[in-house]
């Protein structure tokens, strides 16, 4: 086990001195970067915490908020045959998706989500890569879900008959204001974030059980409506055997109705754990969030079942057409059918209330999954971190992704399916995976089946609605390309989040009383006595070391050049006579560089560092730094030792001959 020295562990995050800025930049930049406005996830676990029913309410006003929708979608894809796909979707909710985000939740309990899981999978680069596709899936997801759900509580608004005539064709501005009022709340503080929740989700839930309860009551009292619905769809279809075929290829277009379980995972911190709960196993959350998940996709189906009946037997299917007064809001046309315009517009404001909301589950979705990942890896501003800028940064795409569907709810549908199904499907897959490296050979073959379903679910899906794939591809796109660009914009970051330096090290770097402290930068690989001889004579001849100086070796082991930020835990050696300083990290420069401000601040002396020339064409060399923290290590070190150190006289000097 390494030993540390006492006191020799700091940051090494040395920024250049800031300048002088007028007040009020002062003021916006820190109003923007003030922690205080992180949602509850973000904050301190103790100060945060619910119970897990309320935090259910925060993933329901996205998963509940689809009962605006979904019973039209299901009524316009499968006409009378509504029913029994929606106890497809119902089978797959409760005996698919449920238990695979129960392992989710497991193996995942600090909200990672299955992205995480898939990560730890696959290695160095193409993890990191897999990962920004599935964040471009995520991002495509979370950000339909804030504009589909706000286009549709405008147009619940619009199609209120209490609404003023002027509001007809304003939808994409109202939806907008929408979005725009959204924001407001996450740039204002979102700690009220679950009252608000509560209140909407039991609201809405209740209106929604009035009108199903009036709704059955009225195909009671009307009589041979079920009788009717029965002919009609064994007129139509014939065999039960085609019938539940048709009803599982229908399946694809109502898997909008499966929105709500990744947020389920991504809240997990703000569930209130047990007092046995640890760092390694918080056993009592994990319980938490699956009571959360069991209970939500329980409420959610008996909800989808009823609606689908009631709609089916109550709603003639012309108005179900576009344009139609049951398009898109099938229950609010049964509450103003029946429990009369006041009634309806009640469950119109609670509808419109829960839609626009749905969309601050969206948004804690991003702000959980963008600065857990994209920051580590360098792909990502700093101020990604923080809470208010990326709020903006997501309202204006969120904006963007407004006016270019126009807010047509129907257009954006098939983006949505396509996120939220690629997002079960990855789940799906990390269980199984999961489950077969811990040889559970029976939860390998269910969960194997359940993934299946979601891979043939999310291609019928592709297949039949190619838009929501190229829209996902754009954000992919989009994320990879600005990731990359944001990596090679930070290359000359110190990258170190601290250095510890063992008891071998810190004497090695202490002996020296006064004067400088010589460095000489080895290869790794080169570890023979010759090897070392032959460096520190060149180091004497070509760049005139004292030959009577006793430098240190510094190496460096690039472990996996695709992590950004890294810990650096420096072990001093003797070999072969020669005192070295080992350091494993993801690249050479930025270490070095790293290593040298820390022993100038642990000893007050001046380090010096000797580096032979890079052979190579400097182009190659300038990627190999990119990729493989390799390449132009010596002219890197002192660019980011300049960046890191404004003042040349307090600068670390390198010598390169």
């Amino acid at each position: 086990m390494e030993s540390y020295g006492d006191g020799v562990s700091s940051s090494v995050r040395t920024p250049p001195r800031p300048q002088p800025r007028p007040r009020r930049r002062q003021r916006l930049e820190r109003w923007l970067l003030n922690e205080s406005s992180q949602p509850a996830s973000h904050q301190p676990e103790q100060e945060s915490a619910q119970s897990w029913w309320k935090v259910m309410c925060l993933t329901g006003v996205d998963y509940f908020s689809t009962l605006g929708y979904q019973p039209a979608i299901a009524a316009a894809a499968a006409g009378v045959l509504s029913p029994l796909a929606t106890l497809v979707l119902v089978a797959v909710t409760l005996f698919a998706a449920l238990p695979v985000y129960k392992r989710v939740a497991s193996e995942s309990p600090r909200g990672e989500g299955s992205i995480a899981m898939l990560e730890k999978l696959l290695p160095k680069w193409r993890g990191k890569v897999f990962v920004l596709v599935l964040l471009g899936f995520a991002a495509t997801s979370f950000l339909i879900t804030m504009t589909l759900s706000a286009a549709d509580a405008s147009a619940h608004l619009i199609e209120n008959p209490f609404a003023p005539e002027g509001l007809q064709g304003q939808q994409i501005l109202i939806t907008v204001l929408f979005l725009g009022a959204l924001s407001g709340v996450f740039l204002r503080g979102f700690t009220e974030a679950i009252g608000i929740a509560v209140g909407l989700v039991a609201v809405f839930l209740l209106l929604n059980l009035c009108v199903i309860v009036v709704s059955l009551a009225q195909i009671v009292a009307q009589g041979g409506l079920v009788v009717s619905w029965w002919t009609a769809l064994t007129t139509q279809y014939g065999n039960p055997l085609v019938m539940v075929g048709l009803a599982v290829l229908i399946f694809p277009r109502l898997a909008l109705g499966l929105s709500g379980f990744e947020t389920g995972v991504v809240v997990m911190p703000q569930i209130q754990g047990g007092p046995d709960d640890t760092e390694q196993h918080p056993a009592g959350r994990i319980a938490g969030a699956h009571k959360l998940l069991t209970s939500a996709a329980l409420i959610m189906s008996v909800f989808l079942i009823a609606s689908s009946v009631v709609t089916t037997l109550l709603i003639p299917p012309a108005a179900f057409e576009e344009g139609g007064p049951a398009n898109g809001r099938a229950l609010a046309y049964l509450a103003h059918e029946y429990l009369g315009d006041g009634f309806g517009t009640l469950y119109d404001i609670s509808t419109i209330g829960i839609l626009w909301f749905a969309g601050a589950s969206a948004m804690t979705g991003l702000l959980n999954l963008v600065p857990r990942y994209l920051p580590r890896y360098g792909m990502a501003p700093e101020w990604a971190k923080a809470v208010r800028p990326l709020v903006l940064v997501i309202t204006l795409i969120a904006i963007l992704v407004t006016l270019f569907f126009r807010a047509d709810v129907e257009a954006q549908g098939g983006a949505y399916a396509t996120g939220v199904l690629a997002l079960i499907t990855s789940a799906s897959v990390a269980v199984t995976l999961s489950a077969r490296r811990k040889q559970q050979r029976g939860r390998t073959i269910g969960f194997g089946i359940a993934a299946g379903v979601f891979v043939l679910t999310t291609a019928v899906n592709i297949v039949a609605r190619p838009e929501g794939l190229k829209i996902a591809g754009c954000f992919i796109l989009g994320i990879i390309v600005i990731s990359f660009v944001s990596r090679s914009r930070r290359a000359f970051e110190l990258r170190a989040t601290s250095i510890r330096l063992d008891e071998a090290a810190l004497s090695f770097v202490s002996a020296q009383d006064d004067g400088d402290i010589l460095l000489i930068a080895h290869e790794p690989k080169r570890l023979s006595s010759a090897a070392y001889r032959h460096k520190l004579q060149h180091a004497c001849r070509v760049s005139h070391v004292p030959t009577t100086a006793r430098p240190l070796f510094i190496e460096v082991t690039v472990d996996d050049s695709s992590d950004f930020e890294t810990e650096l835990r420096v072990r001093g050696v003797v070999r072969h006579g020669y005192r070295v300083l080992e350091v494993h990290s993801s690249n050479v420069p930025n270490t070095i560089a790293a290593v040298m401000l820390h022993i100038r601040d642990v000893t007050g002396l001046m380090p010096h560092v000797y580096f032979r020339w890079t052979e190579g064409d400097p182009v190659a060399n300038l990627f190999k730094f990119l990729f493989i923290g390799e390449g132009e290590i010596a002219p890197v070190t002192r660019e980011v030792l300049r960046a890191a150190e404004p003042d040349v006289t307090k600068r670390p000097w390198v010598h390169v001959g």
